[in-house]
């Protein structure tokens, strides 16, 4: 208990961590990370790290669990053996099997189980990193995967904590908050501000649970809002994928447009082959006939130069 602050509020009304009294934490979800699995989503809550994989409607196995009339939601809640500062010990323990049963509660009122008779949902949630409040985000984190599976559900369950320190009222403790704090009460309600989970450790007033549960709603409107503007981001960017997919030339298209190239070229270059053929033949012919018309008319030139030059030579000789 010597690691415990003094004063988890000060002077300024600001928390250990600088945040007002109801403020949350910063939130990051990334939708349809895990490619095996029908649904997924990693979710950053503060220092929480949380991923979540949804399976099916898929068979059960075993048999004898399945339901005639509708689909079995089974959720499973793991904190790896390096989550946390000192070693986890690895393997479910009481913990992880309260916090998987009021989760799976809280999720299977939202999911129209009657659709998939005979079949399971399976929901599996690994914390990465633990700073206090990992159940309320693996429950975040496991509604946006459901989603992400196309699961059918009456809305998506948003989850925030509130409790209380040094006599007042915060919301989404922190980990020294929820350490050393007076109380803690994780709630999980719908956009339409049903309450699907709640839970309490700690003492609180009337009064003050009545507050609390105010603060909380806002704080899970908070969280909604991020959850539904990662499934519009991460569906905008599939619309744009496909759409490029279909201006994108099949396999077929480009060979054969390859092909078409080709056979261009050749016949492009045949033709080329053929006019300087025809050019040199059109040369050669025209040349000829020049050059012989050429000798001749050297060769009478200097005949009749000689014919004019010796009779100058003659009267030479006659006047000598």
């Amino acid at each position: 208990m010597s690691d415990k602050p003094e004063k988890f509020i000060d002077e300024n009304g600001l928390r250990l961590d600088g945040r007002k009294l109801d403020q949350i934490r910063d939130i990051k979800i990334e939708v349809g990370v895990l490619a095996r699995a029908d649904g997924s989503c990693y979710l950053e809550f503060g220092k929480n790290m949380v991923i979540a994989a949804v399976y099916g409607p898929r068979e059960v196995h075993p048999r004898h669990q399945q339901d005639s009339t509708r689909a079995i939601v089974r959720y499973k809640y793991n904190m790896a053996s390096f989550s946390v500062e000192d070693r986890k010990r690895p393997g479910p323990d009481r913990r992880s099997t309260e916090v998987s049963k009021v989760s799976r509660e809280a999720l299977e009122d939202q999911v129209f189980t009657e659709y998939f008779p005979k079949s399971a949902i399976d929901i599996f949630v690994e914390v990465l990193q633990a700073d206090a409040g990992t159940r309320t985000a693996a429950l975040n984190a496991a509604s946006v995967a459901l989603a992400d599976a196309g699961i059918p559900m009456r809305g998506l369950v948003s989850a925030c904590a509130f409790g209380k320190v040094d006599d007042t009222l915060v919301l989404d403790l922190s980990k020294d908050e929820d350490n050393y704090g007076q109380a803690d009460v994780p709630i999980a309600m719908t956009q339409d501000g049903k309450i699907t989970l709640l839970q309490m450790d700690g003492h609180l007033t009337p009064e003050e649970l009545k507050t609390g549960l105010v603060m909380a709603q806002e704080g899970c409107r908070q969280v909604y809002e991020v959850q539904r503007q990662a499934l519009m981001d991460h569906y905008a960017k599939m619309q744009d994928a496909n759409e490029d997919e279909t201006e994108a030339p099949s396999v077929e298209e480009v060979i054969t447009a390859e092909e078409n190239e080709a056979s261009e070229d050749v016949n492009t270059g045949t033709e080329e082959v053929e006019e300087v053929d025809e050019e040199v033949a059109g040369e050669t012919v025209e040349e000829v006939p020049e050059i012989k018309e050429n000798v001749p008319e050297e060769e009478d030139e200097e005949t009749d130069k000689e014919i004019v030059e010796e009779p100058d030579t003659e009267e030479e000789d006659s006047h000598e």
